[in-house]
C-alpha cells in the first residue's frame, strides 16, 4: 500500500537544522498522519507521497515549504512592558500566547528595555532549510472518524 490522500502514514524520523543539529526525533515512537489534509508542512508531505512501508530517505525542505520564511511583520518592537502585566523577570527566550484578530499565537521576547519588549510572533523554524530522515513504518486505511476529524487517531495520532 502506498502512502496517498487520505491513507494514514506512519513513519520514524529526524529533523536536523543546516548544521546537523538534532532538532526534533521520533525516538521509535512513529508519528502517524492522515496524508492529504494538510497534518504536515507542505514540503514534507509531498516527499511521503507513493511511499511504502520500509522506504527510507534523506530531505531538505527549503524554508518556504517547511515553516515559511521569516514575516517582518510578525515582530513588534514597541510593545509597552505593562502588556506583560504579573510576570516580574521579562527574559529574553520566553514564550508568551498573544490573543489577536487572527486569534491565539504564540510569540517568543527577543530584546527587553526599560519600557518596551520585542516579541517575534514568526514560527521558532520559520526561515530555516530543515533536513529530514525519514523510514516508513506503516501505511493504513483512514478510518471514517479519522475523515471527519481531519487527523490520524491511535498509535502515533491525535488522542482524545
Amino acid at each position: 500500500m502506498k502512502i496517498e490522500k487520505n491513507k494514514v502514514g506512519l513513519f520514524n524520523y529526524t529533523l536536523t537544522d543546516k548544521d546537523g543539529n538534532v532538532i526534533d526525533q521520533s525516538n521509535g515512537q512513529p508519528l502517524a498522519y492522515l496524508h492529504g489534509h494538510s497534518n504536515l508542512i507542505p514540503g514534507l508531505e509531498n516527499e511521503l507521497e507513493g511511499k511504502t512501508v520500509g522506504d527510507k530517505f534523506t530531505t531538505t525542505i527549503k524554508a518556504a515549504e517547511a515553516y515559511g520564511e521569516i514575516e517582518p511583520h510578525l515582530i513588534q518592537s514597541e510593545v509597552p512592558r505593562s502588556m506583560f502585566q504579573g510576570v516580574e523577570n521579562l527574559e529574553v527566550g520566553m514564550r508568551f500566547e498573544a490573543q489577536s484578530e487572527q486569534g491565539v499565537h504564540s510569540v517568543v521576547i527577543t530584546e527587553v528595555s526599560d519600557e518596551h519588549v520585542t516579541v517575534d510572533g514568526n514560527h521558532p523554524l520559520a526561515g530555516q532549510d530543515l533536513t529530514f530522515e525519514v523510514e516508513i513504518t506503516g501505511v493504513r486505511d483512514a478510518t471514517d472518524e479519522e475523515m471527519e476529524h481531519g487527523h490520524a487517531h491511535g498509535d502515533g495520532g491525535h488522542h482524545h
